[in-house]
């Protein structure tokens, strides 16, 4: 039995993770939560044992001085508790950490140990995948379940995937055997520029959880992060005729494939935030006139700012050419999300870096596309 001491009795918990690795292109899962716990000021309360689950080659600890004092940074996977007030009131379990390299089952029933003694009552995990998504239009955000009853009340695919899977899948259908409702939320980053951060892809995973839990999740600088790397990615695709035109493919299809989604739940669900967020106590960021994916209003941030820009996109080739889908390392996946066109049919979508989907260490530094929690 785990025994929580100093953590107060929670209303309606909602557990939120993510993790680093193979499940997190371009970063923008992690990143989601670890905005969660600045922007609403986490208390961690636990942290699972390093040599349980990590490989100290694959995830080396990290040194540091504190005051003249070396100390050590283990890897692990932490868990917080926020306390979201208003008028209705919801706290979250906050889970981040990197994918773990051993004892999978393990892992999960630890945390599943976690969400039982803290009564969650739905477990939401972040992921992002390298798709054929054109940055300059919104990121494209699919939600899945094992659960057909939770698919049918909250408006989720369920998912059929079958295939190699991450931390996120194995975790997803823990839940699922446990009893506790589970929902994957990922997103399709642009696969030639894949290099970390990605704001945008951030934001997007935010604006979904946001509507998948009905919390106002203040954004901070996010919405400026996500329009200044937008901008910055224009500009280097501007100096590569080569790029410039593979991303005016990408565009073509995207708004040929998503015409019809320009009418009904889709606009309702934009007009739904938008009102959300004019209402009194939005928090700085979050007031009306914020772009909700950073890609469809003016730039507000000058990019020679400071601001952290990515580097320049691979040009096309073997690796990058419409249909080709790959991890951050370059491989080559089987799999992507279902909307992002023919070639990639992954309707759940585990997203692709370098970790082994099978939990026993990378053997070639990359895994294929994946599982959105099957």
């Amino acid at each position: 039995m785990i025994e929580l001491e100093g953590v107060p009795e929670l209303i309606d918990p909602v557990m939120v993770a993510a993790f680093e690795g193979w499940n997190d292109a371009g970063d923008a899962a992690s990143t989601a939560v670890a905005h969660l716990d600045r922007e609403w000021k986490g208390e961690v309360f636990a942290a699972l044992d390093a040599e349980d689950y990590y490989d100290f080659q694959v995830n080396r600890p990290t040194v540091f001085l504190d005051n003249g004092v070396r100390k050590i940074t283990w890897p692990t996977t932490r868990l917080s508790v926020v306390r979201v007030g208003g008028d209705k009131p919801r706290d979250l379990v906050l889970v981040r950490g990197i994918e773990p390299s051993m004892r999978w089952r393990s892992f999960c029933n630890e945390l599943l140990a976690f969400a039982h003694e803290l009564g969650v009552e739905m477990v939401v995990i972040l992921g992002a995948l390298l798709g054929d998504t054109p940055h300059t239009r919104p990121v494209p955000v699919s939600g899945v379940t094992s659960d057909p009853d939770l698919a049918r009340t909250m408006d989720l695919e369920e998912t059929r995937y079958e295939g190699p899977t991450g931390i996120v899948g194995i975790l997803q259908e823990a839940c699922t055997h446990a009893g506790v409702p589970a929902v994957s939320l990922w997103a399709a980053v642009p696969h030639y520029v894949s290099q970390p951060p990605n704001p945008k892809a951030t934001l997007a995973l935010l604006n979904r959880l946001e509507d998948l839990i009905g919390l106002r999740i203040p954004l901070g600088e996010l919405p400026e992060d996500a329009r200044a790397w937008q901008l910055g990615v224009d500009q280097l695709a501007a100096e590569d005729s080569e790029v410039a035109e593979y991303v005016q493919t990408l565009e073509e299809a995207r708004d040929t494939a998503e015409l019809p989604e320009a009418s009904g739940e889709a606009i309702a669900r934009e007009f739904e935030r938008y009102l959300r967020r004019r209402e009194p106590g939005a928090g700085p960021g979050s007031g009306p006139g914020v772009a909700t994916e950073g890609g469809d209003s003016p730039f507000l941030r000058d990019p020679g700012s400071g601001r952290t820009r990515p580097p320049k996109p691979e040009q096309p080739g073997p690796e990058s050419v419409p249909g080709a889908t790959g991890d951050a390392g370059g491989n080559q996946p089987d799999e992507g999300p279902e909307n992002e066109g023919p070639e990639n049919e992954d309707p759940d979508g585990e997203g692709p870096e370098n970790e082994d989907p099978d939990g026993e260490g990378p053997e070639n530094g990359g895994a294929p596309d994946g599982d959105s929690g099957k």
